[in-house]
């Protein structure tokens, strides 16, 4: 059985012990996409979809500098949406289009994926705690069991991650593969959601080489633009077809309202992807704006703002140091992302406190108008919370507001 539409190739792509034609689900193989009147052609007079040809009905209510209603609305959107990858293609160095995958955000790539490669009720994922919840999320949603390989949860913290707290264990792993042939998945999310860590490159080659693990790695990269230019898995997908990583335009380039995640990986992979998701899933405005995020003044400008975060960053690690007297704890994971996660303590014994991290979270957002993250209940943030990093006026507003309530609670 072939994978329809994938272009034959005489070039093979490690490892050895990986065949997707395995992986895949049967039903996802023989699976015939379906062709859409945008497939075949996009220009001329149009009337083979039934679109409305008199144009869409928005009007501009004196807003005569709309772009947006300038795209032609009425008709359905580009299914390859091209353009936007080839400049995706250009940013991430990856060899072409074919190696590119775009989604609703990375939470429709992560369904996807499931869909794809894993029986309901008879296959699982694996996971490392704590982390991205949607994983777990998409998982009940599909019938898929789900395995969790807990991050090393002890000892101090390393600079990205590189050793100590919320490092992944791979000899774990390993082990829980070992016990369970049905893992098809696994999920690293790198740098981490809640934790900020970083995974090392060869943490993640070890995975990959692992001859008994037979399925795909999916590595979470949504943060990726936060921490350093060498710390991509992206640079791995030349090597290896077990490997696929997402990214988003929701972080980094601030379109959080845009919705498009990208998935990055070997051509089979990819092809299988674009035969089984919904046909018009990238709509034309969400096209149009990505497309101008990925031009090379927009990229210019994502990269200041990134480094503009990171020295927001710090400044507010240290700004939450000098709350240690109210019971404020060293922040905690690898501080590679947009945001902190901070624990809350006891001021009698010094201990996280759950209770009071609650307490602080809800008369933040109801009272004093700061609304952040309790992170209390993931493995190994006990009494914490996750900061994200705001515009300096936020920052400063934020720590002001914690000072005050730790100051009487």
């Amino acid at each position: 059985m072939s994978i329809h539409g994938l272009v034959a190739s005489a070039s093979t792509v490690g490892p050895s012990h990986f065949d997707i034609i395995k992986v895949i689900r049967p039903n996802i193989l023989a699976l015939h996409p379906y062709r859409c009147a945008r497939d075949d052609y996009q220009e001329g007079i149009l009337l083979d979809a039934n679109e409305n040809s008199l144009g869409h009905s928005i009007t501009r209510a004196g807003n005569a500098q709309d772009a947006i209603l300038d795209l032609d609305l009425h008709r359905y959107p580009d299914p390859a949406q091209l353009l936007v990858k080839e400049r995706v293609a250009s940013l991430r160095s990856v060899p072409g289009v074919d190696h590119i995958f775009l989604g609703v955000g990375s939470d429709e790539i992560i369904d996807l994926l499931m869909r794809v490669c894993v029986a309901p009720g008879a296959e699982k994922i694996l996971i490392t705690p704590p982390t991205y919840g949607m994983y777990s999320v998409c998982a009940q949603i599909n019938d898929v069991g789900v395995v969790k390989c807990p991050l090393e949860l002890t000892g101090a913290s390393g600079e990205g991650g590189e050793a100590g707290r919320f490092s992944i264990r791979v000899s774990e792993i390993k082990r829980a593969v070992d016990a369970d042939p049905s893992i098809k998945l696994i999920f690293l999310c790198s740098p981490g959601n809640p934790t900020g860590t970083l995974i090392p490159l060869s943490s993640i080659r070890a995975v990959l080489d692992y001859s008994n693990f037979k399925g795909i790695v999916v590595v979470d990269e949504a943060y990726i633009d936060f921490a350093s230019d060498d710390a991509s898995a992206v640079s791995l997908i030349k090597e290896y077809a077990n490997l696929v990583v997402m990214q988003t335009l929701s972080k980094s380039f601030g379109l959080a309202g845009v919705r498009l995640g990208i998935a990055l990986a070997q051509p089979p992979l990819i092809q299988v992807l674009t035969n089984t998701k919904a046909p018009y899933n990238i709509s034309t405005p969400t096209g149009h704006i990505a497309l101008s995020a990925l031009a090379p003044i927009s990229i210019r400008a994502m990269r200041d703002t990134v480094s503009t975060l990171g020295a927001s960053r710090k400044n507010l690690i240290a700004e939450f140091a000098g709350l240690a007297s109210l019971g404020v704890g060293s922040v905690i994971g690898g501080n590679t992302a947009n945001f902190l996660v901070v624990p809350i303590l006891d001021r009698a014994d010094g201990k996280r406190d759950n209770a009071r991290a609650q307490r602080l979270y809800h008369l933040l957002a109801e009272e004093n108008g700061v609304v952040v993250r309790y992170r209390g209940s993931e493995p190994g943030c006990e009494g914490c919370l996750r900061v994200t990093v705001g515009t300096e006026e936020e920052n400063k507003t934020a720590i002001a507001k914690i000072r005050e309530v730790l100051s009487v609670i």
